[in-house]
Parts: structure tokens; sequence; C-alpha cells
């Protein structure tokens, strides 16, 4: 192909991008990268574009190119989102041990290809080199040992990664072949699970390009905005990875009118790249408010809203996915479309719950906006370093008997029970925050003082710091706080505990025992009580877990290994991990699931723990909109068929991703159904 063409077919589909802000890397306290811009929406709810969705890639743009190259990004001939798709769809899958196109295959595009996918996008394909690639020696000489330390001193910031477009926030699902060294020598520096190249977007064209490329050249497709994910979904060997992290504009609607979703009033349209902090300010400058996540980092309008997508507001305006009125979407098929309640409704009602890096490509959202409101806090902590372990633990046990009512009244509390040093049978309890939306310094005060009259009497001695605020924002961004990144030697888990195991002392007994024998074996605990309930949130049809709506409080546990562990002995850590102490929980909890967004990529039979009993009707869903499985993800929808052959035995992205060679492992057992 002629460069002429591929700039002429450039210039066709892109025009000026908006410019935006940028953020300090300092935390939340940086002004929003994105301001909001006033839109009015007609009452059918149709949303305009932005200008970067406007960007779109046709097939008239590719008559400038070659066939063969034309063949390269051609659309799919079966459109997913026509009417008489199920007609004609084939969900066959290759043989068994069928995998995708890896680097070293003959099939594996030629540098000419990746040059022009590099022309057609404007100059916005990165060929991957890891960020601690400048701690490594190139050769006989060391990279930079100046940004190597730099690099290091900020390596478990989540801001330090966040223009990073193939960096993964869990590297254990990575394969950890380039960490700094003084954090985990990782011996040399190979891309292991990376991608080969990102395509670094910034238009729907650009994704477009990328979407047909990786379908029809048969590589490996997998999506990144942020890479807060707990299972290794932003990664993949031998992959194209598509970066939407700069998809950044926002939008305020002020009257959002849609008789369909029973909707009027105020609404953001943001692009997918917005982030918790940026979505937060840019309602709090309208004197609003959305449901978005407790971490400051976290991309909401990607794999966070499409997974569900917990939140602070939980308790009162329910999950996240609940407030989503609109997508625009790229599905596996290269075309750009809408999803909402009028238009593409199976595709937006799988969107909202059933998991990213499986529908389509999301590159805008509109969601719900509510009224600003007060908030009080409250932090404290207390140890058994000064009590008995048996003082120290009914303390704990005293606050679970509160669940119930301080969920109820629309709280959302943020704490952690860690084995500070669990050789000298030494604990910490650690509220932080316990967050009261709408509430007074006194009603919030009246809610903890049972507890911390309990506490009392028990001769634990706490001091908190309780604050109000007169907004949402400064409640949110004065009290969580900023997690760390970049974990070497950890894997967690998560389980939806559900109201019934409160309904009496025998099954709430019986529960804390379990929390506390994780613990007690040196596992670290992280919970949310909350209940993002249809009561509170208003019935929504939309794929969130069911487990969900039942919940009480979602509670994750982590174990961790050695740094210099051998493949065994991490694997038998997982093992014991997995099906020993998370058992445990499930055996208390039956019929009930798991958080997709912070979960155990070992989890078994994760299509009832993630989406419960609507896994049939996604998995249907998932056959119509990516019937050639270009998209896929570890403990997504329809990823039971494959699995990546990791090189050294772990469960990670560093691998081919190839068919599963055993057809019994596609048969997924729930508690009330049996898909076919």
């Amino acid at each position: 192909m002629a460069t002429r063409a591929c700039v002429l077919l450039w210039l066709s589909v892109s025009g000026a991008v908006a410019q935006h802000g940028t953020s300090t890397a300092s935390g939340a306290s940086a002004s929003t990268t994105a301001s909001a811009t006033a839109t009015l929406v007609p009452t059918n709810g149709a949303v305009p574009l932005f200008h970067y969705e406007e960007q779109q890639l046709t097939t008239a743009s590719l008559s400038d190119l070659s066939d063969t190259e034309a063949a390269l990004f051609s659309f799919d001939s079966i459109n997913v989102t026509s009417e008489n798709t199920t007609s004609y769809v084939n969900y066959t899958l290759a043989s068994s041990g069928d995998c995708k196109i890896f680097p070293g295959d003959s099939a594996w595009p030629a540098l000419s290809a990746w040059k022009v996918l590099d022309t057609l996008a404007g100059g916005a394909l990165v060929k991957t080199v890891p960020a601690a690639s400048v701690c490594y020696f190139n050769g006989t000489s060391k990279h930079n040992d100046t940004a190597c330390r730099a690099l290091t001193s900020n390596w478990t910031d989540s801001y330090s990664h966040l223009e990073d477009p193939v960096e993964m926030l869990s590297p254990v699902y990575q394969g950890l072949t380039c960490q700094p060294p003084s954090l985990y020598n990782s011996g040399n520096c190979t891309l292991g699970g990376y991608p080969v190249y990102a395509t670094n977007v910034s238009n729907v064209a650009q994704i477009q390009a990328a979407v047909n490329f990786a379908r029809n050249t048969g590589i490996r497709l997998v999506i990144k905005n942020t890479g807060h994910d707990f299972s290794g979904k932003s990664g993949g060997a031998g992959s194209l990875s598509i970066f939407t992290h700069n998809l950044k504009d926002i939008d305020y609607i002020p009257s959002y009118n849609d008789a369909t979703t029973n909707y009027s009033g105020p609404a953001f349209k943001a692009g997918a790249g917005v982030q918790a902090y940026e979505i937060y300010a840019a309602a709090r400058d309208e004197g609003l408010v959305v449901v978005g996540g407790e971490g400051q980092t976290v991309g909401v309008m990607g794999g966070y809203i499409q997974g569900g997508g917990h939140s602070p507001l939980s308790s009162i305006h329910g999950m996240a996915a609940d407030q989503v009125l609109n997508f625009e979407v790229v599905t596996a098929d290269g075309r750009f479309t809408t999803g909402n309640a009028q238009k593409n409704s199976d595709l937006f009602w799988a969107l909202r719950g059933g998991g990213g890096s499986t529908f389509g490509i999301v590159t805008s959202v509109v969601v719900k906006a509510y009224p600003d409101m007060q908030v009080t806090t409250s932090t404290f902590s207390f140890t058994s370093a000064s009590v008995s372990q048996d003082t120290f633990w009914a303390g704990v046990r005293a606050y679970f008997s509160y669940f119930p009512t301080n969920a109820d009244a629309g709280t959302y509390s943020y704490f952690f029970i860690l084995p500070s040093v669990p050789s000298a049978g030494e604990f910490e309890f650690l509220m932080q925050p316990f967050f009261a939306p709408n509430k007074t310094l006194n009603e919030t005060q009246a809610l903890l003082q049972p507890w911390f009259s309990e506490l009392s009497a028990l001769g634990i001695s706490i001091s908190p710091k309780t604050q109000h605020f007169s907004s949402f924002w400064d409640a949110w961004n004065a009290s969580f706080p900023l997690e760390a990144v970049e974990k070497t030697h950890v894997a967690s888990a998560s389980r939806l505990w559900p109201r019934r195991n409160w309904d009496n002392s025998t099954i709430l007994n019986s529960t804390f025992e379990a929390i506390k024998a994780n613990s007690e074996a040196g596992l670290t605990i992280i919970a949310f009580n909350q209940a993002p309930t249809w009561a509170n949130g208003g019935y929504q049809d939309n794929s969130v877990n069911p487990a969900w709506r039942e919940t009480i409080c979602h509670m994750l546990t982590s174990v961790n290994w050695l740094n210099n562990s051998t493949t065994s002995e991490i694997l038998t850590a997982r093992h014991n991990f997995t099906f020993g102490y998370m058992q445990r929980w499930r055996d208390l909890s039956p019929g009930a699931g798991s958080y997709l967004g912070e979960s155990d990529r070992l989890e078994p039979d994760f299509q009832w723990a993630f989406y419960g009993s609507f896994y049939p009707r996604l998995l249907a869903l998932k056959k119509q909109y990516d019937p050639r499985n270009l998209l896929w993800a570890a403990t997504a929808v329809g990823s039971e068929f494959f699995e990546v052959q990791s090189v050294d035995g772990l469960p990670n992205e560093n691998g081919r991703l190839c068919t599963k060679t055993d057809p019994s492992l596609y048969v997924a057992q729930g508690p009330d159904w049996v898909p076919s």
C-alpha cells in the first residue's frame, strides 16, 4: 500500500482530537482531567456522540487500500447487531488445542502489516517495552540506573502507571518477567504476559482498525483501561491491546428523559477512560454525585461498571451498573453501535454486569446523577496488643451484629482485619472509613455508639476520628486510602456474604469463625458492609450477579507467599487458599457468589460465582455478539472453552491462548441450573 493512501485514509476518519487538562500524579486532590460541558438530550433518550466517536472507520475508507491490505481491516461479514444474526451465527469451536496466532508462527503478521495498522491508526500503535526494562542489562550495558531508581520509588503507586498502555497492576498474572529488581528480581526482562503491541486510542476509528486487524489475522486481542483487575484481564502474551485510558471526555446532561428506562433527571456522559476522581469532580462541580468506586484511579466507565461496580453509595442507590442509561460500543465485528433500552437492548442488558472484555469495547457510558449530599465518616482502629486475643475477637464479633442495621441505614464501611504480627498472635482491626452518606454527625455517632459501648465494656480503647463533610467529594477524597499496586506474591478471592447468614446467632457465629480462621492463618481480610439491594436502588433489569441483591458484606481475603517460592510452592499455597480456606466460606453461604472485579482467577464454578442464574443468557449473548471468539479474558463469560498455556505452569497470561483439550471442563454446575 502506498503511504499516501494510508494517510488519506487516516485523514478521512480522524480530525482534531479534543484536548483535556492533565492530572497531577499526587492523588484525587487534583482537579478533574476532563471538564464537563452541558448537553441537552432529546426526550427519546438519544445522546450526541463525542467528537472522538464521530471519527469512525468505514468500508468506503478502505477503498484506498490494496485488496490484500484492505482484507486486514475489513469488517466481519457477520453483522452481530442484525436482527437476523442468530440465524447464521456459527459458534463452533476450533479443534481442541487450537491456539490464537502467536509470535514466531508462520501466520504471525509481517512487520509491514503492523506498519499499515500503525499508519492507519495515525501513529497510535505502541510496541511494548516494559517500563522496568531500564533496570536490566541490554547486552553488556545497564540501561539507566537513575531512571530505574526513580521508577522503583513510585512503583506501587497506582498513579505512576496511569499512562502506561500495557503495565498490569497485578503483575502475578503478567508472569513477573520484568519487575524492578530491588522489589522482585525477574532475572532478565522479557514480555511475558504483556501484549506485543498496544493501540493507544483516541478515537473510535483506531479501535475499529485494531478490532478488525486482530479478528482477520487471528491474533489475540485484549482490552486495557486502567488495569485494576485481580485476575489479569488486561494482559495476554502475543496479543494486541486496545488502551482506552485516554478517552476522557465528560458531558453534563442537565435533563435526560427516557420513558423506556423510566428515568428523568440529570446524567453524565463519560468516556471509557474516565476514572473515579475525574467523574466525581465533574459531578461535584454541578452539585451532583454519581455512583462510582472507592478507589481513586479505577476506570469507572470500563470493566468496573461492566462488572457491576460496588460503591460508597451502593446502600442508597445500588450498583454502578444500575445507573447506566446508554453505551456506545465497538462490537467484535468492528462496527460501532449503541446499546440502550431502545436499541440493542440485549447488548445493553449484558454490558450492565456481564463483565468487560466480553461483548465489545465500550467507548462511552451515560450514567444517572443525583443531588450532592452531606457525609459523615469515622476512622479508627484497635489491636490485640493491649488486650487478650479473645477480647480482640469479641470486639470484632460485636461489630458484625450491626451489619444489617448499618447497611439498611445507607452506610458503607471499609474495614480491614490484619494479622499485624501473626507469629506473635497479634491482630489489628482498622476502619478506614465508616462512610455514612446523607447522615449528620449526630446521626452517625448514634449508629456507631452501641458498638463503641460494647468495645468500652470489653476494655478496648479506640480514638475515632469522626468528621462531617458538606459534600460527597470532600468526604470521599479525605477518607479512603490510596491502595498499593504491583504486589508480586499475593492472590485474592472474595465472597458476597448473604443477609441470611445474619438470620440467627448460630449461622452468624459459624460465619464469623470461618472469617476468623482465615485471619489466624495469616491471611489479610478487607471487607465492605453494604446492601446494594433492589429495594434501595430500585429494580434494574440488568445482568448484575443476583447474589449482590442479597449481600450484606462483600469480603476479600488474600494469601501471600515468599518472593523466592518455587512453582510447586506457589501452586500449593494457591490450591490450599482456593479449595481450603475459601471452600469453608462457600460451604457457609451456598448459592451465594463472588465479585467479578475482585476475584480469584481459580474460583471453582466461576459461572455461578460471578454471574449466578444469568449465566446461560449471558453465554448465549456472547455467542451472538462475538461468534468468532475475538474477545477472551480470565473468568469472563465463555472463558471456560479456552486456557492460557502458561510457560511456568502458573495461572497467568504468560503463554498461548488455546482451546481447552478437556471437553469435560466446558460444563459448569450451579446450584439451580446446568447449562446446555
